[in-house]
């Protein structure tokens, strides 16, 4: 089969490249995947990176631990597992696995569901690690109530978009903040009041937001809390990767100011479970969620795909289509 494969750290267009490998075979738990397209997230880039690099004993020392990359995977079931009962041969999936960049992979039972019938391979593909952490955060960190008014910097991004439109789901106020390229987009997506940050500086509008999701993370924390109400609550989700420790500083300084500072809350690695997945279908199929893809490619222009996204101005997801 073919497979987009990796053997060093780099950058996408020096590392990644197409080659043949054995088709896979899989475990008594597990099933055969043809993909049909997969979606890239930033984390990929990243691990493709090799960044942080103090997180590389986790992901492989010298070389990545798994040399075919991607995660989030939507395709069709080829071949199942002794012990599966819940799917069979044919059946449309979505989920997450590990080498999601090939044509075919094989995927842990749990962590696949039934594509929203609503949805193509390509916006199913997308609903992986970005919705995980936007519900998550959303759900469990902020505890979003209708309502609410909350602020979502790098709105137009892969977990900016799934924000606006969970958050919207859940009945708050949403005010997302983007560049002026991306502020119709964040708009159409059900953002009540979008800002244009090349226009206006967010940070210095007056006290109002008793939620803030940043994504972004190149603000101060003083800064990025200063429009919460007193009692309200700022959770950083991003933070620029680079070095030896990238942007764990950030999340170490959050960790600290979470203690001290009422509007901090700490923060969180985001965890796919088929709990949540479910839930991600259950929005998809009702209308509330609505995949945002920037740009597809083929399997041939993964490394093309890769660098789009590790610039970091991909609206919505760029997905690959195997």
């Amino acid at each position: 089969m073919k497979a987009i494969v990796q053997d060093h750290y780099g950058s996408a267009k020096d590392v990644l490249e197409v080659q043949e490998t054995d088709r896979p075979t899989v475990e008594v738990d597990e099933v055969l995947v043809r993909v049909h397209a997969a979606s890239i997230h930033i984390g990929d880039c990243l691990v493709m990176q090799g960044l942080p690099k103090v997180m590389r004993p986790v992901f492989g020392l010298r070389r990545p631990k798994y040399r075919i990359p991607g995660t989030d995977v939507a395709g069709t079931v080829e071949a199942v597992g002794a012990d599966v009962t819940q799917l069979q041969p044919g059946d449309e999936v979505f989920g997450w696995c590990k080498g999601a960049f090939a044509e075919y992979v094989p995927v842990a039972a749990d962590a696949l569901a039934a594509k929203p019938a609503n949805l193509t391979f390509e916006q199913a593909s997308t609903i992986g690690v970005s919705a995980f952490t936007a519900l998550q955060g959303l759900r469990d960190k902020l505890e979003v109530q209708p309502g609410q008014k909350i602020l979502i910097t790098g709105a137009s991004g892969g977990v900016g978009t799934f924000a606006v439109q969970i958050a919207k789901s859940f009945g708050a106020e949403v005010t997302g903040v983007c560049s002026t390229r991306n502020v119709d987009m964040v708009r159409s997506i059900g953002a009540d009041d979008v800002i244009d940050y090349t226009k206006e500086d967010f940070t210095q509008t007056e006290p109002k937001y008793d939620l803030i999701l940043d994504n972004v993370g190149k603000r101060s924390f003083s800064d990025t809390r200063r429009p919460l109400v007193p009692d309200g609550t700022l959770l950083s989700s991003g933070a620029p990767v680079s070095g030896w420790f990238g942007g764990l500083g950030h999340v170490i300084k959050a960790l600290v100011l979470s203690v001290f500072v009422r509007q901090q809350a700490a923060p969180f690695v985001s965890m796919p479970n088929k709990e949540d997945l479910a839930t991600l279908k259950d929005l998809a199929e009702a209308g509330k969620i609505t995949p945002v893809i920037d740009k597809t490619y083929p399997l041939s222009d993964g490394a093309e795909a890769m660098a789009h996204v590790s610039e970091g101005h991909a609206q919505g997801k760029a997905v690959i289509i195997v």
